[in-house]
């Protein structure tokens, strides 16, 4: 059988049969077009939470107080932990690979201006916090490099919370009060935007030590270590427990490195993503069963004609690859709308909710149009084979 009469032959039935072609394509097309959309918009967010986790830098490490985790029964049972200190954060300063070490203490509380007031979130941190997470002083310092165990009630504020406070006004050099305490304003920051939910300019930041008091705590909820870039992690975290089980005379802390921190982050958002590709294979699926039965239908309404090929000489082969040509193309075709039709939603949602994360990734676009294909080829190959294997004479007695 020559290619054009192949492709003449697989064409005109198609054709013969539009609506029946047109739905089968559609089942099809539907099912990667969820595939696309979902992976786009799963992709989209893996990307966006990634982005916004990294916009700190990846050469972070966060100490919190405490084990995570502990082997066979709580520790608390035989000893207390020591809290994370002030004096603790200083000791890690002379870490030979630390560029910057910040103590860190969070809490709400009611911040009094003028005839304003506004409850918001309180960050208790030192001098370096800028430098380690990479944020910029508008106008005014950040807080000095005072001594850390008495600093000056200093305060800066973030560009949310000036504006709700001052409006128009220069809030440097005047005076709030943050839960009765009175703190002098040396600096405002620049807007940072919302990271993780958390809006970093609707914030005000005062001396770690200063926050310990306001909220009656005696430890840090955290410090924060940056580190130089070409220093492997594990070489500051052993440095870091060194340090603190000095002090503490046991290893009572949870050392987390930015890494650590992703890896586990792209291993919950790949779950994510292949939980909403799992839901698109479900239409695909449903396409395939569409593709047999069609295919299935196709070779009982022309065995007749089958049973002409092989009558003037086609062989199984070329009789095997006919069918198998119709369900590829048709499942090719469904692809190709699916493909279109879920990369036009995709950047459509992007153009109409920018907020909305959409990644649309080629290589799921890729693979989703070598999954149709492959749907189709093995839809196919049964109907295929059972009119391969019909008897000619039969075929040829049938109406």
């Amino acid at each position: 059988m020559l290619l054009r009469d192949f492709l003449h032959l697989t064409g005109s039935s198609l054709i013969a049969h539009r609506l029946r072609s047109f739905l089968t394509a559609l089942g099809i097309a539907i099912g990667i077009t969820a595939v696309v959309l979902l992976t786009s918009i799963g992709k989209g967010v893996q990307q966006f939470v990634v982005d916004e986790f990294t916009q700190f830098g990846t050469n972070l490490v966060a100490i919190n107080p405490g084990k995570a985790t502990t082997h066979g029964i709580s520790m608390g049972v035989f000893g207390t932990e020591r809290p994370l200190t002030i004096e603790d954060a200083q000791a890690l300063k002379h870490l030979p690979y630390a560029t910057a070490v910040v103590p860190f203490i969070q809490g709400n509380a009611e911040v009094k201006a003028q005839h304003r007031s506004r409850r918001t979130t309180i960050y208790g941190t030192g001098s370096q916090m800028p430098e380690a997470f990479k944020m910029a002083v508008k106008s005014g310092q950040f807080l000095p490099a005072d001594d850390p165990l008495a600093p000056r009630a200093f305060a800066v504020l973030g560009s949310k919370l000036k504006n709700e406070l001052f409006d128009t006004q220069n809030p440097l050099g005047q005076r709030i009060s943050v839960g009765g305490y009175r703190f002098l304003i040396i600096g405002i920051m620049e807007s940072k935007g919302t990271i993780l939910g958390f809006d970093m300019d609707d914030t005000l930041y005062i001396p770690a030590s200063r926050a310990m008091n306001l909220f009656n705590r005696d430890s840090l909820h955290e410090i924060d270590v940056l580190y130089k870039n070409n220093v492997p992690p594990d070489m500051i975290v052993k440095g870091i427990k060194h340090t603190l089980k000095a002090r503490h005379g046991k290893d009572d802390v949870t050392i987390t490195t930015q890494q650590q921190m992703l890896e586990v982050l792209s291993s919950i958002l790949d779950i994510l993503t292949l939980a909403v590709t799992a839901i698109g294979g479900i239409s695909l699926l449903v396409g395939a069963i569409g593709i047999v039965t069609i295919m299935t239908i196709a070779v009982n309404e022309r065995t007749s004609e089958i049973g002409l090929l092989r009558a003037l000489g086609a062989r199984q082969s070329q009789i095997l690859g006919l069918f198998l040509g119709e369900a590829i193309i048709l499942a090719a075709i469904g692809g190709l709308a699916g493909l279109t039709l879920g990369i036009g939603i995709a950047q459509l949602l992007h153009i109409s909710f920018p907020a909305l994360p959409v990644h649309l990734s080629w290589n799921f676009v890729i693979l989703a149009e070598a999954i149709s294909i492959s749907i189709g080829l093995l839809a196919g190959v049964l109907p295929a084979r059972h009119a391969a294997q019909l008897d000619p004479v039969d075929a040829l007695r049938t109406e």
